[in-house]
Protein backbone atom coordinates (compact mmCIF):
# COMPACT_ATOMS: atom_id res chain seq x y z
CA UNK A 1 0.00 0.00 0.00
CA UNK A 2 1.37 3.41 -0.93
CA UNK A 3 1.80 6.20 1.59
CA UNK A 4 -1.14 8.52 2.14
CA UNK A 5 -0.32 12.24 1.88
CA UNK A 6 -2.70 15.01 2.90
CA UNK A 7 -2.19 18.41 1.25
CA UNK A 8 -3.53 21.62 2.80
CA UNK A 9 -3.15 24.72 0.64
CA UNK A 10 -5.60 27.54 -0.08
CA UNK A 11 -4.49 27.81 -3.71
CA UNK A 12 -6.44 25.51 -6.03
CA UNK A 13 -3.60 25.63 -8.57
CA UNK A 14 -1.03 24.63 -5.94
CA UNK A 15 -3.25 21.79 -4.68
CA UNK A 16 -3.66 20.45 -8.23
CA UNK A 17 0.09 20.65 -8.88
CA UNK A 18 0.86 18.85 -5.63
CA UNK A 19 -1.83 16.21 -6.23
CA UNK A 20 -0.57 15.48 -9.76
CA UNK A 21 3.09 15.32 -8.78
CA UNK A 22 2.50 13.19 -5.72
CA UNK A 23 0.22 10.78 -7.61
CA UNK A 24 2.93 10.39 -10.25
CA UNK A 25 5.45 9.69 -7.47
CA UNK A 26 3.20 6.86 -6.25
CA UNK A 27 1.42 8.46 -3.30
CA UNK A 28 -2.28 8.52 -2.47
CA UNK A 29 -3.32 12.14 -1.99
CA UNK A 30 -6.26 14.01 -0.49
CA UNK A 31 -6.23 17.80 -0.49
CA UNK A 32 -8.04 20.56 1.37
CA UNK A 33 -8.32 24.35 0.89
CA UNK A 34 -7.91 25.15 4.59
CA UNK A 35 -6.93 23.63 7.91
CA UNK A 36 -10.40 23.69 9.41
CA UNK A 37 -11.81 21.55 6.60
CA UNK A 38 -8.87 19.14 6.85
CA UNK A 39 -9.17 18.78 10.63
CA UNK A 40 -12.95 18.27 10.36
CA UNK A 41 -12.41 15.54 7.75
CA UNK A 42 -10.02 13.78 10.13
CA UNK A 43 -12.94 13.46 12.57
CA UNK A 44 -15.18 11.67 10.06
CA UNK A 45 -15.64 7.92 9.66
CA UNK A 46 -14.24 8.01 6.11
CA UNK A 47 -10.99 9.63 7.30
CA UNK A 48 -7.67 7.88 7.01
CA UNK A 49 -4.65 8.68 9.12
CA UNK A 50 -2.17 10.40 6.81
CA UNK A 51 1.42 9.24 6.73
CA UNK A 52 2.44 12.80 5.90
CA UNK A 53 0.79 16.22 5.74
CA UNK A 54 2.03 19.01 3.47
CA UNK A 55 0.68 22.27 4.86
CA UNK A 56 0.95 25.85 3.61
CA UNK A 57 1.70 28.40 6.31
CA UNK A 58 -0.49 31.17 4.87
CA UNK A 59 -3.90 29.53 5.23
CA UNK A 60 -7.23 31.22 5.95
CA UNK A 61 -9.01 30.53 9.25
CA UNK A 62 -6.11 28.66 10.90
CA UNK A 63 -2.55 29.27 9.71
CA UNK A 64 -0.29 26.33 8.94
CA UNK A 65 1.45 26.51 12.32
CA UNK A 66 -1.92 26.25 14.12
CA UNK A 67 -2.93 23.31 11.91
CA UNK A 68 0.29 21.51 12.81
CA UNK A 69 -0.31 22.18 16.50
CA UNK A 70 -3.79 20.68 16.20
CA UNK A 71 -2.41 17.60 14.43
CA UNK A 72 0.36 17.14 17.02
CA UNK A 73 -2.09 17.02 19.95
CA UNK A 74 -4.03 14.11 18.45
CA UNK A 75 -2.59 10.80 19.65
CA UNK A 76 -3.83 8.98 16.53
CA UNK A 77 -1.67 11.29 14.40
CA UNK A 78 1.50 10.96 16.49
CA UNK A 79 3.42 9.19 13.69
CA UNK A 80 2.24 11.55 10.94
CA UNK A 81 5.12 13.47 9.38
CA UNK A 82 4.66 17.19 8.71
CA UNK A 83 6.11 19.28 5.89
CA UNK A 84 5.63 23.05 5.74
CA UNK A 85 5.28 24.69 2.36
CA UNK A 86 5.60 28.47 2.48
CA UNK A 87 6.50 31.65 0.65
CA UNK A 88 8.16 32.83 3.88
CA UNK A 89 11.83 31.98 4.03
CA UNK A 90 13.20 33.69 7.14
CA UNK A 91 15.14 32.04 9.93
CA UNK A 92 12.32 32.83 12.37
CA UNK A 93 9.79 31.15 10.09
CA UNK A 94 11.90 27.98 9.95
CA UNK A 95 12.43 28.09 13.70
CA UNK A 96 8.71 28.47 14.33
CA UNK A 97 8.10 25.46 12.05
CA UNK A 98 10.59 23.46 14.06
CA UNK A 99 9.02 24.52 17.34
CA UNK A 100 5.53 23.41 16.30
CA UNK A 101 6.91 20.02 15.19
CA UNK A 102 7.38 20.18 11.43
CA UNK A 103 9.86 17.70 9.98
CA UNK A 104 10.74 19.80 6.94
CA UNK A 105 10.31 23.33 5.61
CA UNK A 106 10.18 23.96 1.87
CA UNK A 107 9.79 27.40 0.32
CA UNK A 108 7.76 28.33 -2.73
CA UNK A 109 8.57 28.29 -5.55
CA UNK A 110 10.08 24.82 -5.40
CA UNK A 111 11.12 22.17 -7.86
CA UNK A 112 9.00 19.05 -8.01
CA UNK A 113 12.00 16.79 -7.46
CA UNK A 114 12.82 18.81 -4.31
CA UNK A 115 9.33 18.25 -2.96
CA UNK A 116 9.34 14.53 -3.72
CA UNK A 117 12.82 14.13 -2.19
CA UNK A 118 11.78 15.94 1.00
CA UNK A 119 8.62 13.82 1.27
CA UNK A 120 10.49 10.57 0.67
CA UNK A 121 13.07 11.49 3.28
CA UNK A 122 10.44 12.46 5.83
CA UNK A 123 8.51 9.24 5.25
CA UNK A 124 11.64 7.10 5.49
CA UNK A 125 12.18 8.39 9.00
CA UNK A 126 9.17 6.39 10.19
CA UNK A 127 10.54 3.12 8.80
CA UNK A 128 12.08 0.92 11.52
CA UNK A 129 15.65 -0.18 11.04
CA UNK A 130 19.11 0.90 12.10
CA UNK A 131 19.19 4.08 10.00
CA UNK A 132 15.50 4.86 10.57
CA UNK A 133 15.83 4.30 14.31
CA UNK A 134 18.69 6.79 14.52
CA UNK A 135 16.73 9.40 12.61
CA UNK A 136 13.51 8.83 14.53
CA UNK A 137 15.13 9.65 17.85
CA UNK A 138 15.87 13.24 16.90
CA UNK A 139 13.40 15.68 15.49
CA UNK A 140 15.71 17.16 12.89
CA UNK A 141 14.27 19.08 9.99
CA UNK A 142 14.85 17.26 6.71
CA UNK A 143 15.20 18.54 3.21
CA UNK A 144 16.18 17.35 -0.20
CA UNK A 145 19.74 18.09 0.92
CA UNK A 146 19.57 14.82 2.84
CA UNK A 147 18.84 12.87 -0.32
CA UNK A 148 21.11 14.65 -2.78
CA UNK A 149 24.87 14.57 -3.07
CA UNK A 150 25.08 18.00 -4.70
CA UNK A 151 24.70 21.40 -3.09
CA UNK A 152 21.36 21.97 -1.34
CA UNK A 153 18.73 23.38 -3.68
CA UNK A 154 17.61 26.93 -3.19
CA UNK A 155 14.43 27.29 -1.20
CA UNK A 156 14.99 24.31 1.10
CA UNK A 157 16.04 25.26 4.59
CA UNK A 158 17.12 22.44 6.87
CA UNK A 159 17.35 23.44 10.52
CA UNK A 160 20.92 22.14 10.77
CA UNK A 161 22.11 24.98 8.51
CA UNK A 162 20.25 27.76 10.34
CA UNK A 163 23.16 28.72 12.55
CA UNK A 164 25.36 29.19 9.46
CA UNK A 165 23.12 31.89 8.00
Amino acid sequence: MSAFVMVIDDSLVMRRILETCLHRAGYEVKSFPDGVEALCWLNTTEARIPDLVVVDVGLPKLDGYQVIQQIKVRPALARTRLVILSRRDGVLDRLKGRLVGAHAYLTKPFKIDQLVAVIRTALEETVPGPEGAMRQGGQEMVSSEDTAHAHPPAGVFPLANMRDK
